[in-house]
Protein backbone atom coordinates (compact mmCIF):
# COMPACT_ATOMS: atom_id res chain seq x y z
CA UNK A 1 0.00 0.00 0.00
CA UNK A 2 1.46 3.08 -0.80
CA UNK A 3 1.97 6.08 1.73
CA UNK A 4 -1.72 8.34 1.98
CA UNK A 5 -1.50 11.90 -0.01
CA UNK A 6 -1.54 14.68 2.23
CA UNK A 7 -2.71 17.88 0.75
CA UNK A 8 -0.55 20.84 2.99
CA UNK A 9 -2.17 23.82 2.65
CA UNK A 10 -1.22 26.40 -0.73
CA UNK A 11 -2.99 29.20 -0.42
CA UNK A 12 -2.97 29.65 3.62
CA UNK A 13 -1.54 33.65 3.80
CA UNK A 14 -2.37 34.26 0.65
CA UNK A 15 -6.49 33.35 -0.09
CA UNK A 16 -7.34 33.33 4.41
CA UNK A 17 -5.34 33.45 7.44
CA UNK A 18 -1.76 31.28 7.65
CA UNK A 19 -1.78 31.22 11.42
CA UNK A 20 -4.79 29.17 13.68
CA UNK A 21 -5.25 32.03 16.20
CA UNK A 22 -5.41 34.70 13.06
CA UNK A 23 -7.93 31.91 10.99
CA UNK A 24 -10.02 31.53 13.85
CA UNK A 25 -10.69 34.89 14.72
CA UNK A 26 -11.48 35.67 10.59
CA UNK A 27 -14.07 32.77 10.82
CA UNK A 28 -15.58 34.35 13.82
CA UNK A 29 -16.09 37.33 12.12
CA UNK A 30 -17.44 35.80 9.13
CA UNK A 31 -19.79 34.30 10.49
CA UNK A 32 -23.25 36.08 10.30
CA UNK A 33 -24.85 37.35 13.75
CA UNK A 34 -28.41 37.58 12.63
CA UNK A 35 -31.58 35.40 12.21
CA UNK A 36 -31.22 32.88 9.97
CA UNK A 37 -33.42 33.13 6.61
CA UNK A 38 -35.81 30.94 4.62
CA UNK A 39 -34.42 27.76 4.44
CA UNK A 40 -35.13 24.26 3.03
CA UNK A 41 -36.61 21.51 5.50
CA UNK A 42 -33.31 19.98 4.47
CA UNK A 43 -29.94 21.31 3.02
CA UNK A 44 -28.70 18.65 0.94
CA UNK A 45 -26.24 21.05 -1.38
CA UNK A 46 -25.05 24.37 -1.45
CA UNK A 47 -23.05 27.38 -3.64
CA UNK A 48 -20.52 29.33 -2.11
CA UNK A 49 -18.06 31.93 -3.43
CA UNK A 50 -14.33 31.16 -3.48
CA UNK A 51 -12.42 34.74 -3.61
CA UNK A 52 -9.98 35.95 -0.40
CA UNK A 53 -11.80 35.83 2.88
CA UNK A 54 -11.59 39.34 3.00
CA UNK A 55 -13.93 39.63 0.41
CA UNK A 56 -15.74 36.52 -0.22
CA UNK A 57 -15.99 34.86 3.44
CA UNK A 58 -18.76 36.25 4.70
CA UNK A 59 -20.93 34.79 1.91
CA UNK A 60 -19.28 31.69 1.66
CA UNK A 61 -19.71 31.98 5.92
CA UNK A 62 -23.50 31.79 5.28
CA UNK A 63 -23.56 28.61 3.71
CA UNK A 64 -21.71 26.87 6.47
CA UNK A 65 -23.78 28.44 9.14
CA UNK A 66 -27.08 27.48 7.39
CA UNK A 67 -26.16 23.70 7.41
CA UNK A 68 -24.94 23.97 10.71
CA UNK A 69 -28.37 25.35 12.06
CA UNK A 70 -29.60 22.24 11.25
CA UNK A 71 -27.00 19.66 12.62
CA UNK A 72 -23.56 18.21 11.66
CA UNK A 73 -22.79 16.07 8.75
CA UNK A 74 -20.43 13.79 8.70
CA UNK A 75 -19.23 14.41 5.35
CA UNK A 76 -18.87 17.68 2.62
CA UNK A 77 -18.34 16.80 -0.79
CA UNK A 78 -16.57 19.87 -2.26
CA UNK A 79 -17.66 20.14 -6.10
CA UNK A 80 -14.47 22.53 -7.03
CA UNK A 81 -14.32 24.90 -9.64
CA UNK A 82 -11.32 24.37 -11.87
CA UNK A 83 -8.76 27.10 -12.61
CA UNK A 84 -5.20 25.44 -13.26
CA UNK A 85 -5.49 22.03 -13.93
CA UNK A 86 -5.83 21.31 -17.81
CA UNK A 87 -7.20 17.70 -18.32
CA UNK A 88 -10.84 17.19 -19.45
CA UNK A 89 -11.92 15.22 -16.89
CA UNK A 90 -13.46 15.59 -13.42
CA UNK A 91 -11.14 14.20 -10.37
CA UNK A 92 -11.65 13.05 -6.81
CA UNK A 93 -9.09 13.45 -3.98
CA UNK A 94 -9.58 10.15 -2.82
CA UNK A 95 -7.37 9.50 0.07
CA UNK A 96 -5.64 11.04 2.84
CA UNK A 97 -6.56 14.19 4.33
CA UNK A 98 -6.04 17.95 3.98
CA UNK A 99 -4.17 20.28 6.11
CA UNK A 100 -5.09 23.60 6.96
CA UNK A 101 -3.86 26.19 9.70
CA UNK A 102 -6.78 24.65 11.94
CA UNK A 103 -5.07 21.09 11.63
CA UNK A 104 -6.25 18.08 9.34
CA UNK A 105 -8.92 16.78 8.48
CA UNK A 106 -9.20 13.03 6.66
CA UNK A 107 -10.98 12.45 3.17
CA UNK A 108 -14.18 10.31 3.41
CA UNK A 109 -12.36 7.36 1.12
CA UNK A 110 -15.62 4.79 1.86
CA UNK A 111 -17.22 7.48 -0.06
CA UNK A 112 -14.55 7.88 -2.66
CA UNK A 113 -14.60 4.86 -3.69
CA UNK A 114 -18.40 4.84 -3.83
CA UNK A 115 -18.37 7.46 -6.41
CA UNK A 116 -15.26 6.01 -8.58
CA UNK A 117 -17.18 2.79 -8.37
CA UNK A 118 -20.62 4.46 -9.29
CA UNK A 119 -19.19 7.36 -11.75
CA UNK A 120 -17.74 3.92 -13.92
CA UNK A 121 -14.86 5.68 -15.65
CA UNK A 122 -16.15 8.96 -15.20
CA UNK A 123 -13.98 10.07 -12.80
CA UNK A 124 -10.48 9.99 -12.11
CA UNK A 125 -8.60 9.51 -8.69
CA UNK A 126 -6.04 12.55 -8.64
CA UNK A 127 -4.54 13.61 -5.85
CA UNK A 128 -1.73 15.88 -7.81
CA UNK A 129 -4.70 17.56 -9.83
CA UNK A 130 -6.11 19.31 -6.62
CA UNK A 131 -2.72 20.70 -5.49
CA UNK A 132 -2.51 23.91 -6.91
CA UNK A 133 -6.89 25.04 -6.69
CA UNK A 134 -7.46 27.23 -4.10
CA UNK A 135 -11.43 26.75 -4.64
CA UNK A 136 -12.25 23.81 -2.42
CA UNK A 137 -9.00 24.54 0.26
CA UNK A 138 -10.60 28.03 1.26
CA UNK A 139 -13.95 26.25 2.34
CA UNK A 140 -12.14 23.47 4.43
CA UNK A 141 -11.19 26.02 7.84
CA UNK A 142 -15.12 26.59 7.96
CA UNK A 143 -15.48 23.23 7.94
CA UNK A 144 -13.26 22.90 10.46
CA UNK A 145 -13.91 25.36 12.89
CA UNK A 146 -17.93 24.80 12.77
CA UNK A 147 -18.04 21.11 12.02
CA UNK A 148 -14.71 19.46 13.64
CA UNK A 149 -15.75 15.75 13.41
CA UNK A 150 -16.48 15.84 9.17
CA UNK A 151 -14.58 14.41 6.67
CA UNK A 152 -14.26 16.14 3.17
CA UNK A 153 -14.44 14.95 -0.35
CA UNK A 154 -12.83 17.08 -2.88
CA UNK A 155 -13.82 16.56 -6.98
CA UNK A 156 -12.70 18.72 -9.61
CA UNK A 157 -15.59 19.52 -11.60
CA UNK A 158 -14.16 21.24 -15.65
CA UNK A 159 -17.32 23.01 -17.34
CA UNK A 160 -17.73 20.29 -19.79
CA UNK A 161 -20.33 17.72 -20.85
CA UNK A 162 -20.09 15.14 -18.07
CA UNK A 163 -20.34 18.15 -15.46
CA UNK A 164 -23.78 17.22 -14.48
CA UNK A 165 -23.88 13.77 -14.76
CA UNK A 166 -20.78 13.65 -12.10
CA UNK A 167 -23.23 15.44 -9.90
CA UNK A 168 -26.14 12.99 -10.35
CA UNK A 169 -23.41 10.17 -10.23
CA UNK A 170 -22.14 12.16 -6.84
CA UNK A 171 -26.07 12.70 -5.64
CA UNK A 172 -26.47 8.82 -6.36
CA UNK A 173 -23.62 8.06 -3.70
CA UNK A 174 -24.41 10.27 -1.29
CA UNK A 175 -28.36 8.81 -1.10
CA UNK A 176 -27.03 4.85 -1.36
CA UNK A 177 -24.38 5.78 1.65
CA UNK A 178 -27.61 6.65 4.31
CA UNK A 179 -24.90 8.60 6.42
CA UNK A 180 -25.68 12.80 6.51
CA UNK A 181 -22.99 14.17 3.90
CA UNK A 182 -23.67 17.72 2.46
CA UNK A 183 -22.30 18.43 -0.82
CA UNK A 184 -21.24 22.06 -1.39
CA UNK A 185 -20.49 23.71 -4.90
CA UNK A 186 -17.63 26.75 -5.14
CA UNK A 187 -17.90 29.48 -7.70
CA UNK A 188 -17.34 32.71 -8.16
CA UNK A 189 -19.80 34.53 -10.67
CA UNK A 190 -19.00 37.34 -13.07
CA UNK A 191 -15.32 38.38 -13.74
CA UNK A 192 -15.84 42.15 -14.44
CA UNK A 193 -13.33 44.90 -15.37
CA UNK A 194 -10.90 46.03 -18.24
CA UNK A 195 -7.67 45.78 -15.87
CA UNK A 196 -7.60 42.55 -14.53
CA UNK A 197 -10.13 40.33 -16.51
CA UNK A 198 -10.17 42.39 -19.92
CA UNK A 199 -14.23 42.16 -19.91
CA UNK A 200 -16.03 45.74 -19.53
CA UNK A 201 -18.79 45.91 -21.53
CA UNK A 202 -20.72 48.32 -19.75
CA UNK A 203 -17.71 50.69 -19.08
CA UNK A 204 -16.99 51.57 -15.22
CA UNK A 205 -19.22 52.99 -12.74
CA UNK A 206 -23.39 52.55 -11.63
CA UNK A 207 -23.92 51.35 -15.46
CA UNK A 208 -21.40 48.32 -14.45
CA UNK A 209 -22.54 47.54 -11.50
CA UNK A 210 -26.00 47.61 -12.56
CA UNK A 211 -25.23 45.35 -15.85
CA UNK A 212 -23.15 42.77 -13.94
CA UNK A 213 -26.30 41.97 -11.33
CA UNK A 214 -28.55 41.43 -14.08
CA UNK A 215 -26.02 39.14 -15.70
CA UNK A 216 -25.41 37.30 -12.54
CA UNK A 217 -28.95 36.91 -12.31
CA UNK A 218 -29.04 35.26 -15.24
CA UNK A 219 -26.95 32.04 -13.70
CA UNK A 220 -28.85 32.70 -10.61
CA UNK A 221 -32.39 32.53 -11.97
CA UNK A 222 -30.86 28.81 -13.50
CA UNK A 223 -29.25 27.61 -10.04
CA UNK A 224 -32.55 28.34 -8.08
CA UNK A 225 -34.30 26.90 -10.90
CA UNK A 226 -32.21 23.43 -10.86
CA UNK A 227 -31.71 23.65 -14.29
CA UNK A 228 -28.37 21.80 -14.33
CA UNK A 229 -27.87 20.95 -17.81
CA UNK A 230 -28.19 25.06 -19.04
CA UNK A 231 -25.47 26.03 -16.97
CA UNK A 232 -22.36 25.52 -19.11
CA UNK A 233 -23.57 27.02 -22.28
CA UNK A 234 -24.83 29.91 -20.33
CA UNK A 235 -21.75 30.34 -18.53
CA UNK A 236 -19.78 29.88 -21.22
CA UNK A 237 -21.56 32.57 -23.11
CA UNK A 238 -22.00 35.18 -20.80
CA UNK A 239 -19.06 34.78 -18.66
CA UNK A 240 -21.17 34.83 -15.37
CA UNK A 241 -19.49 31.89 -13.12
CA UNK A 242 -15.85 30.28 -13.24
CA UNK A 243 -16.88 27.44 -11.92
CA UNK A 244 -19.54 26.23 -14.41
CA UNK A 245 -18.72 23.05 -14.23
CA UNK A 246 -19.27 22.80 -10.16
CA UNK A 247 -22.27 24.64 -10.69
CA UNK A 248 -24.20 22.16 -13.04
CA UNK A 249 -22.86 19.10 -10.66
CA UNK A 250 -24.08 20.39 -7.50
CA UNK A 251 -26.83 21.58 -8.89
CA UNK A 252 -27.56 18.07 -10.27
CA UNK A 253 -26.52 16.46 -7.32
CA UNK A 254 -29.02 18.36 -6.08
CA UNK A 255 -32.13 17.29 -7.58
CA UNK A 256 -30.63 14.33 -7.33
CA UNK A 257 -30.90 14.24 -3.63
CA UNK A 258 -34.63 15.68 -4.14
CA UNK A 259 -33.77 19.29 -3.63
CA UNK A 260 -37.13 21.30 -5.44
CA UNK A 261 -35.62 24.66 -5.92
CA UNK A 262 -32.50 26.47 -4.21
CA UNK A 263 -32.88 29.10 -1.53
CA UNK A 264 -30.61 33.06 -2.10
CA UNK A 265 -28.96 33.17 1.14
CA UNK A 266 -27.02 36.82 -0.13
CA UNK A 267 -25.96 38.41 -2.97
CA UNK A 268 -22.80 41.04 -3.69
CA UNK A 269 -20.08 42.33 -5.20
CA UNK A 270 -16.17 42.76 -4.32
CA UNK A 271 -16.87 46.37 -5.00
CA UNK A 272 -19.62 46.38 -2.45
CA UNK A 273 -17.59 44.33 0.11
CA UNK A 274 -14.75 46.79 -0.20
CA UNK A 275 -15.11 49.59 -2.45
CA UNK A 276 -12.62 51.91 -3.99
CA UNK A 277 -13.71 54.75 -5.95
CA UNK A 278 -15.90 54.17 -8.78
CA UNK A 279 -17.10 50.39 -9.61
CA UNK A 280 -13.96 49.52 -12.40
CA UNK A 281 -12.94 45.90 -11.68
CA UNK A 282 -15.08 43.60 -9.59
CA UNK A 283 -16.67 39.74 -9.30
CA UNK A 284 -19.64 38.66 -8.08
CA UNK A 285 -20.20 36.72 -5.01
CA UNK A 286 -23.90 34.33 -4.23
CA UNK A 287 -24.46 32.16 -1.12
CA UNK A 288 -27.26 29.72 -2.04
CA UNK A 289 -28.52 26.49 -0.42
CA UNK A 290 -30.90 23.70 -1.75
Amino acid sequence: MSELPVRQPAFAGQFYPGDHTSCVRMIEQCLPTGPSPDLPEKIVAGLVPHAGWVFSGPVAARVFAAIHTQGAPETFVLLSAVHRWSASRPAIYARGRWVTPLGEIEVDEELAAAVLEAGDGLLVSSSEAHSGEHSAEVQVPFIQYLFPEAKILSILIPPGEDAARTGEVMGQAVSAAQRPIVVVGTTDLTHYGSTYYGFAPAGTGEQALEWVRANDERVIDLILGLRAEEIIAETATHRNACGGGAVAGTIAAARTLGAEKGYLLEYTTSHHVMPRGPATDFVGYAAIVF
